[in-house]
């Protein structure tokens, strides 16, 4: 975070941290400065596929493995995938008419970043990738503290009685046999001027994410995320790909056991594992798809997850595209069958859900792919001033739900989503203390 904290503030930043150590799942940090970033609309005759194949071309999955093969990043592509995307792979994942895009946000972003600095969590040693060392130089490191911001009243896109009747129609699809499971989010919205690296220092190290994100985008965007969950991992060489679904949510306040033992939390998250199966079924080895870990739980400093992991090798002929449409979005995000129960969002949601429930992530030119699930996940639009990539004036916005089966009670599902926005609620109340 000091080296994030001392980033020039007329030059963007695109970081990738993870705060949870883990040997295999949380060790790298990385921050870069792109050289030119891609983006897609959502426009249903676009095909954003197409030309990123094209963009990425220098980024491929049977590319030699370097000389230091321990680093995952050795310059490539930064960004996010919207969730909309989703609705551009498979038009027939949309509901007529569809949520309300009110944002604007294109259905992917991504910077080409050459160089950067990646740190390693587990040593504390700092790499230089590319030509990093020649613009580290003009880090800036001093005593001040983090920047402000101002932060309004938070409103939300469904009120508790709404996202009751959303739960209550999902359970009706799911009795109808239309769906076995469903995610149904809504939206928080706020005012919000000032400072978002400011944000980020408050975020990103209370969360202890280990698939925390910040990309400062064109346009008067940002995108800061806190996500716990895994969506793709490739390694180069092997060819071997891994996602670890989350599915079952409890306050951190609450014993573990209560959501080791709830039949209902491990039953949604076994339907996402077969869903992920069949996903990565379709683009790797036959019988090289396992799942290693059927369930587990983690805690974080405010809640307890259910998660998996899914793994398999990808066929020699599979390329990143052909990847991301056999997988995307991801199940733990969507619900299963997966295109029914997009159209089901679609039909309840009142607005597009943007980066939110999209993918963040790297693809490196070593032909390494790490995406998270972007939940825990605030998207800022608005306008910069020129030159100050940190300072922004418009609205911030935070996603939150939980997975809709047979027997979820409407209030409980909506205290679930509730218990997702701890982690929001704690930055901006340190953000309110220094005023």
């Amino acid at each position: 975070m000091q080296v994030a904290a001392a980033w020039p503030t007329d030059q963007p930043l695109f970081m990738l941290h993870s705060g949870r150590l883990h040997r295999r799942w949380g060790r790298w940090s990385i921050l870069a400065r792109p050289v030119r970033t891609i983006g897609f609309d959502q426009a249903p005759d676009c095909d954003p596929m197409v030309e990123l194949e094209s963009a990425l071309s220098a980024t491929r999955l049977d590319r030699p493995v370097p000389s230091n093969p321990g680093l995952p990043f050795f310059g490539g592509w930064i960004g996010y995938f919207s969730y909309d995307l989703g609705r551009v792979l498979e038009p027939r994942a949309s509901h007529d008419p569809p949520a309300v895009d009110d944002r604007g946000w294109p259905a992917l972003e991504l910077a080409h970043c050459p160089s950067a600095l990646v740190h390693d969590g587990l040593s504390g040693q700092w790499y230089a990738v590319g030509e990093a060392d020649a613009w580290a130089g003009r880090l800036r490191f001093s005593e001040d503290g983090p920047g402000e911001a101002l932060v309004g009243d938070l409103k939300t896109s469904l009120e508790p009685d709404e996202y009751a009747r959303a739960v209550a129609r999902t359970i009706d699809y799911i009795a109808a046999g239309d769906i076995f499971q469903a995610n149904i989010t809504r939206r928080v919205s706020a005012s919000f001027e000032g400072s978002t690296r400011g944000l980020l220092s408050r975020a990103l190290p209370r969360s202890e994410a280990r698939y925390g994100a910040y990309l400062e985008l064109p346009g008067g965007r940002c995108v800061l995320s806190l996500s716990p969950e895994l969506f793709l991992d490739v390694e180069p060489g092997s060819r071997r790909v891994t996602t670890r679904p989350i599915k079952g949510t409890r306050p951190s306040t609450a014993p573990r056991r209560e959501l080791v033992d709830s039949a209902k939390d491990s039953a949604e998250l076994h339907m996402i594992v077969d869903l992920m199966r069949n996903d990565l079924g379709r683009v790797c080895a036959f019988g090289s798809v396992r799942v290693p870990v059927p369930r587990a739980i983690e805690t974080y400093p405010t809640v307890h997850h259910g998660v998996a992991q899914v793994t398999g090798r990808l066929r020699p002929e599979v390329s990143f595209g052909d990847l991301l449409r056999a997988t995307f979005p991801g199940g733990s995000v969507t619900g299963a069958p997966k295109i029914r129960a997009m159209q089901v969002i679609d039909e309840l949601e009142p607005v597009r859900r943007g980066p939110y429930c999209g993918a963040i992530g790297f693809l490196s030119d070593c032909g390494r792919v790490g995406l998270s699930i972007a939940i825990r996940t605030i998207a800022l639009s608005g306008r910069r001033d020129e030159g100050a990539w940190d300072w922004l004036v418009g609205t911030l916005d935070y996603g939150t739900g939980a997975g809709i089966v047979a027997d979820s009670d409407p209030v409980g599902e909506y205290n679930e989503s509730v218990d997702k926005t701890a982690v929001l609620h704690m930055a901006l109340e340190e953000l309110a203390a220094v005023h």
